[in-house]
């Protein structure tokens, strides 16, 4: 059977957001359906991402023989929020800015070979085709400004809201020249956000907010106009988030970037503190440091159905309102599509989410017993404070994750960061666990006495060789 070539007239403008290659835009738009022969019902209908690919300027479809109805085809319009004081209207999808560029470290633009910068701008077209206009990066991101900044004037400034974010330092005119380097590099007057990125520890927390620091400094751009708003991002311990949102100084800050998915809530005081404060609410990396949710294990696909990992973690996140945006680090054009469909799902995933939310927590039991999966966190002491400086809490966590869910993957990622991951994830692992007195440091732990050997086993099924950050790769 032949290939059936069909003319397919689009009534509706909101056929803008997927692909229509630029010549058929205006009205119509051909797709070639391999094999024939199809049903067609008429229909004005938007083309659900995932039901093509795009080769030239012809939309195919590959698939069985099968009738197409157009109930098949779903026009899904991106969901906005109010980004706490800012006022931004925040697409609940934003396109993170560190998995596309070409070299953790900053390169000249002569040195990033072509195909890398023609991905990065059909990801950035199709970000905001997809209606996520927020294009999120920051300075600690190699070679991501200075690529970006080929694309983004290309785009009208008014449709777009790009962040980028500096870390802080000692020197507050140092912040203020990297900034500014920064914003040459992204060929723009302005950005509409600028995150102080990386306050995870209290020392960086008084270098931003202490007399004429950093936080003083970037309200001195927002005073120039080369600044709208200013926020932090923040890998640190709740504490330190709790500390940094109810700072007062210069204003305070606007927004928060920070960590909190299914596998690991426990910054939710930090959201609801936000939400409290007025701030605007960013989630990072929800699908990868949340799990590896792009290739989720055999176990989290079978508890998490009906719905994939990643689509079960997205609504998750979602259907709290305190919950504005959700990072997506795409590494191609076709990485928005899963989330994106998604959408289509949270007015009515409570109960499905309620189901898997319970299946998940019985996996869990199963894997570690009652008493643990309720407790296993109580009296345990902060890395700073435990023997070897050992990250006991994260290593019971990943140990905890491996048995439920067989996460292994991901606790290797994770494990083998410690003792190299700086102050963006601290503390030692387990190696020399046996060398150790933990009797102090475990006192207040109901299972002081199983922990020992819980290191241990941790240890043996997780160490391979130390890991470097992507930024230090």
């Amino acid at each position: 059977m032949g290939a059936l070539r069909v003319l397919v007239f689009c009534t509706s403008a909101e056929c803008l957001a997927y692909d229509c290659p630029p010549a058929m835009r205006s009205n119509a738009a051909i797709f070639t359906l391999h094999p024939s022969p199809f049903t067609l019902h008429p229909s004005s209908f938007i083309l659900h991402p995932s039901s093509f690919t795009l080769h030239s300027s012809l939309f195919t479809l590959h698939s069985s023989l099968f009738t197409l109805h157009s109930s098949l085809f779903i026009q899904i319009k991106m969901q906005t929020r109010r980004f706490g004081r800012t006022e931004l209207q925040m697409p609940v999808y934003s396109c993170g800015g560190m998995r596309y560029m070409y070299k953790w470290r900053d390169v000249p633009l002569g040195e990033v070979p072509p195909e890398n910068q023609a991905n990065l701008e059909a990801t950035i077209r199709r970000s905001v085709e997809l209606g996520i206009n927020h294009i999120e990066t920051a300075r600690g991101y190699g070679s991501s400004e200075r690529q970006l900044g080929l694309v983004l004037p290309t785009f009208p400034r008014d449709e777009l809201i790009v962040q980028t974010k500096i870390a802080p330092t000692s020197d507050p005119a140092e912040f203020v020249a990297h900034f500014r380097e920064s914003l040459q590099r992204l060929q723009l007057d302005y950005v509409d956000l600028l995150g102080l990125h990386g306050i995870n520890t209290h020392e960086l927390l008084w270098w931003s907010v202490r007399k004429n620091g950093c936080l003083a400094a970037a309200r001195e751009l927002q005073a120039e106009g080369l600044v709208r708003h200013i926020g932090f991002s923040t890998h640190g311990s709740t504490e330190v988030i709790l500390d940094t949102i109810q700072q007062e100084a210069y204003g305070g800050f606007d927004y928060v970037n920070l960590h909190w998915y299914y596998i690991n809530q426990k910054n939710w005081p930090g959201v609801e503190a936000a939400a409290a404060a007025d701030m605007g609410v960013f989630i990072i990396s929800p699908s990868d440091k949340g799990g590896m949710l792009y290739k989720p294990t055999e176990k989290l696909v079978e508890l998490c159905q009906p719905y994939h990992p990643l689509v079960f973690n997205v609504l998750f996140c979602l259907q709290r309102p305190e919950v504005h945006t959700l990072s997506l680090g795409a590494s191609c054009p076709d990485d928005f599509e899963m989330q994106v469909a998604a959408l289509k799902e949270l007015d009515s995933a409570g109960q499905h989410l309620e189901t898997i939310e319970d299946r998940l927590y019985a996996a869990m039991v199963d894997a570690v017993g009652e008493d643990v999966a309720q407790h296993w966190s109580e009296g345990l002491p902060e890395w700073e404070a435990a023997p070897g400086y050992m990250n006991i809490p994260v290593i019971l966590w990943l140990r905890n994750l491996l048995l439920a869910y067989d996460m292994q993957d991901y606790g290797k990622m994770r494990y083998n960061l410690l003792g190299n991951g700086e102050h963006w994830f601290p503390g030692q692992n387990s190696a020399h666990v046996e060398k150790l007195d933990l009797e102090r440091s475990l006192k207040n732990s109901p299972f002081a006495e199983q922990i020992p050997g819980w290191l241990r086993e941790t240890h043996e099924q997780l160490y391979e060789a130390p890991k470097k950050r992507l930024s230090q790769s």
